[in-house]
């Protein structure tokens, strides 16, 4: 019940909150109708019409923008220029959408399983073939058959599985350390670029992320990952406990 009364509450204040911001943005630049009158304006003919309406378009685009800004919880983002990575992994967001860890046997170089689903390590796997022609299926299986013993070997596994090994988020750690891409893991948002990729424990589960460009208004980075519910775009590099940090170099 206590949780009712809260959810409760919260709408009640957000449709507080709503009413105020929108009477303040009818106070804005004298609070013109923004529906009808500039719906009649576009289909006007004469030159000055014209005019007008853009005129009055663009003023209601700066009293939308306000009118943004008096939502406070509506948040505000920055966007950084995008490395091809992040591009890469943002590609996928729409076209990944169920959370499916099943082993599949896969072809080999560059299997992959169907796009509309995957797991987290998957949308590292495949930003980094598309970007950067990265395969990590073979690189994994590869440097896994030169020296299996220094992989984790928490599956039990005696050899290795081109399948499934550079699905798994402790071998993608391992080689990224093996690599020499590994960085220190910190607190600061500052110290994490876009493009980069971190690691952390969700529910004492290994989580794998890419860093976004977007940041939220204090600088924190989004990040892009598959935590169940397909590829999304997320203000979440803190949420978890981050246990690895890495930031692959062509």
């Amino acid at each position: 019940m206590k949780r009712k009364y809260r959810v409760i509450i919260t709408i009640i204040l957000m449709v507080v909150v709503a009413t105020v911001a929108w009477k303040k943005f009818q106070e804005l630049e004298g609070g013109e109708n923004i529906t009808t009158k500039n719906l009649t304006l576009l289909n006007s003919d004469t030159q000055e019409d014209k005019k007008s309406n853009i005129t009055s378009l663009n003023d209601n685009d700066y009293r939308l923008e306000k009118l943004i800004e008096l939502l406070p919880f509506v948040e505000k983002t920055i966007e950084k220029p995008a490395p091809p990575i992040v591009k890469s992994a943002r590609e996928q967001i729409g076209q990944t959408l169920i959370y499916d860890p099943k082993y599949v046997r896969l072809s080999y170089p560059n299997g992959d399983v169907s796009r509309a689903r995957g797991v987290c390590t998957d949308v590292v796997i495949r930003a980094l073939r598309d970007s950067s022609k990265i395969d990590l299926q073979k690189e994994i299986h590869e440097d896994m058959q030169r020296a299996f013993s220094s992989y984790p070997t928490i599956w039990g596994a005696k050899s290795s599985d081109k399948n499934i090994d550079h699905r798994r988020v402790p071998n993608l750690k391992r080689y990224f350390k093996r690599k020499g891409y590994a960085l220190s893991v910190t607190k600061n948002s500052k110290d994490y670029r876009a493009g980069d990729i971190v690691t952390c424990k969700v529910g004492g589960r290994p989580h794998i992320m890419i860093v976004s460009s977007k940041e939220s208004s204090d600088g924190v980075p989004y990040i892009i990952h598959n935590i169940g519910r397909g590829t999304r775009e997320e203000s979440s590099l803190f949420s978890y406990p981050l246990d690895g940090h890495y930031r692959i170099i062509n």
